[in-house]
């Protein structure tokens, strides 16, 4: 689960015991009867001792974990005995992005499934053993890590056996897969599990509200309820299949009960300095093992004094030897580093396209933009992206082509080519993917707009006069836009009442349809002159003046007089 950038589990009577000890003298200073504290019979019995569990069916595929335990004396009540360890009230402080996504996962989930009973604890204290923490809180304003934390590879060696299961996408690491984020999901885990936390449109295994409310999902699974000791319990194992494991969360899970405090991203705790006196790896994502590190000595007891051990005799000068240290010591052996992994691409994301909008028959003035990234965060080149246009619409890039593939630049960016809006007016969709992947794409909104007039008047002085029965001399009116001719621009003409707020009129001159029946509400298209000319209108109802009013796209709007003469004795 964890990287293993700090102190590791070893298995062994040594580390259960000061967990079991820690569990036990944190469990003491609850009141009675507290329902989150599991007995023997409600730990479901693990594997063989020194066993390598599989990793199926579990969350962080039994990747290492973080097993630095919490001070014996709780938040609340600090200095209750002066024989307990005291390393200071920082380690109850969790950084203020992280504190936020686990209460947000709890707020969510207990919205759609109230019955589970997640505590925000719970998943604080799993996010202590498997990153520290997402590493003190090192996350950007949106809870993403700025870099990322990865377990080490699960080759079978010491770890689980898994293959590689998502081609690299979100470990790096195409033969294998990795635990991945400050939650340590494996990619296969995540395919099925992983959530939008943030409301950001992606799954993120890096960003701390993705993975914490996908982790509370998976604990609370199978209609667990985590207010009863057995399910807890079990929830936990299924994140890691390890006793050990069970009793490490357990026991930051009541330090966290007892009262934790905020404290400013990327100043919490970091896991206690390995046995070779180095801090945790925070740079590159990657950690090596440290199966080396011994548990702390116990504290004396109350009045009995450490006795101090008396130096060692000066030793013998003996035959050199090249294993050997002064005075035939052994020499530690020099730990093999973990290879980094190679940069592999991980995402592809939008890097500042603006609103995508234009006129029919325009070119978009904005063009799509996207930024390919590799599994570390960073800019990568050379790759292709595909750019697509779908949905009903005739809009298309350059070259009446629906599909575009460029390559990406130096810096990790690539622009679509022009994409020009066709006749249909309404909105479709264009998309960004990595060429050849099964990378999540990144999906822009596009809208067509039809064209507008701002200015429409009739050409022409004449008076329009016909007599009852016979047809009008045409009218033609023009339409302009900021002063030009605004051609293809839809003009609705209606004959309309002389009323304070005129409606179509159902009496006196009208038009005809294509099947020849009259009607009195036309739609017409002006030419690429910004012309429109109405023909046969024909003259009907008793002698009067009518009104014919034009209305453009775009609200712009003339009435003309139409008079109607009686026909002659």
């Amino acid at each position: 689960m964890a990287a293993q950038f700090g102190r590791r589990l070893r298995r062994g009577a040594t580390t259960a015991a000061v967990a079991a000890a820690a569990v036990a003298a944190l469990s003491a200073s609850q009141g009675p009867g507290s329902p989150l504290v599991a007995s023997d019979s409600d730990q479901p019995a693990a594997g063989p001792a020194g066993s390598t569990p599989s990793g199926d069916g579990a969350a962080s595929g039994n990747s290492p974990y973080f097993t630095d335990l919490p001070p014996l004396n709780t938040p609340n009540k600090p200095g209750s005995s002066v024989n307990l360890p005291v390393t200071g009230s920082a380690e109850s402080g969790i950084p203020a992005s992280v504190l936020a996504a686990y209460k947000k996962a709890q707020q969510t989930i207990a919205g759609t499934d109230a019955a589970c009973r997640l505590p925000w604890q719970l998943l604080a204290a799993i996010g202590k053993v498997e990153s520290g923490q997402a590493r003190g809180g090192r996350v950007d304003a949106q809870g993403t890590t700025f870099s990322p934390i990865l377990g080490p590879a699960l080759n079978g060696q010491g770890f689980a056996l898994i293959k590689d299961t998502d081609n690299g996408a979100y470990d790096g690491d195409s033969t294998h897969d990795r635990a991945v984020g400050p939650m340590q999901f494996i990619p296969s885990t995540w395919a099925t599990w992983g959530q939008d936390g943030n409301a950001d449109g992606r799954k993120d295994p890096n960003n701390i509200y993705d993975a914490a409310l996908a982790a509370g999902r998976y604990l609370c699974a199978g209609s667990r309820d985590l207010g009863l000791a057995a399910d807890l319990d079990r929830a936990v194992l299924s994140y890691n299949h390890s006793d050990e494991y069970l009793r490490t969360v357990r026991t930051w899970f009541e330090y966290y009960n007892h009262g934790t405090h905020e404290v400013p991203d990327g100043t919490g705790v970091l896991p206690a300095e390995s046995s070779t006196g180095t801090r945790p790896d925070t740079g590159s994502g990657t950690h090596g093992s440290n199966p080396s590190s011994s548990p702390s000595p116990s504290p004396s007891p109350s009045g009995t004094p450490t006795p101090t051990p008396k130096p060692p005799s000066k030793p013998t000068p003996g035959p050199s030897d090249p294993g050997k240290g002064p005075g035939g010591t052994t020499k530690p052996a020099t730990p093999t580093p973990e290879p980094t992994p190679s940069p592999v691409l991980a995402a592809v994301r939008d890097a500042g396209t603006g609103e995508l909008s234009a006129t029919a028959g325009d070119a978009f003035a904005e063009r799509v933009k996207v930024r390919a990234q590799s599994n570390f965060g960073k800019p990568l080149a050379k790759v292709s992206v595909t750019f697509t246009v779908t949905g009903d619409t005739d809009a298309a890039f350059d070259g009446g082509k629906r599909t575009a593939t460029v390559v990406t630049g130096a810096d990790g960016t690539v622009t679509a080519p022009v994409l020009k809006a066709g006749e249909k007016t309404g909105a479709f969709t264009v998309r960004a993917t990595a060429t050849g992947t099964a990378l999540p794409a990144v999906t822009y909104a596009a809208t067509v707009t039809a064209r507008q007039a701002d200015a429409i008047a009739r050409t022409g002085t004449a008076e329009l006069t016909a007599v009852a029965g016979q047809t009008f001399a045409d009218v033609t009116a023009a339409a302009t836009y900021k002063g030009a001719a605004a051609g293809r621009v839809t003009v609705t003409a209606t004959m309309i009442t002389d009323d304070e707020k005129p409606a179509e009129n159902d009496k006196g001159p009208y038009f005809t349809d294509d099947a020849g029946n009259p009607v009195r509400t036309l739609v017409l298209t002006t030419d690429a002159d910004g012309k429109v000319t109405l023909s046969h209108i024909y003259a009907d109802g008793a002698a009067g003046t009518y009104k014919l009013r034009l209305t453009t796209e775009g609200g712009a709007t003339v009435v003309i007089g139409l008079m109607v003469e009686a026909p002659a004795a």
